[in-house]
């Protein structure tokens, strides 16, 4: 099955809300990955951190799906894409080596 990523930041919607709702709409999103991982899908989801490890860059997703439209129906339901709190991008990854084969 193909490998996306879904690279996201977070909106100035997101950036302004007090650190404890910040805090609870990054907990729904992880409680929606494991919730995808729970049900046999390949995902995994993390965060980017500068050589000083704080964090700020964004995020990404990865993740099979049987298609694009598949995959993009699916990172909708995403509680941070749903609530747009994210700025987001989908590609499709054709992986040439490693450990993460189509």
């Amino acid at each position: 099955m193909p490998w996306f990523i879904k690279q996201e930041t977070f909106t100035t919607a997101m950036t302004t809300l007090p650190a404890e709702q910040r805090r609870q709409h990054c907990e729904d999103h992880r409680a929606w990955v494991e919730s995808q991982r729970s049900s046999g899908l390949r995902i995994a989801s993390g965060f980017l951190v500068d050589e000083d490890h704080k964090p700020g860059g964004g995020g990404l997703l990865v993740f099979e799906a049987s298609s694009y439209a598949a995959a993009k129906e699916l990172i909708q339901q995403d509680p941070m894409i749903a609530r747009n709190l994210v700025e987001w991008s989908l590609h499709a990854w054709r992986p040439v080596s490693g450990d993460l084969q189509a």
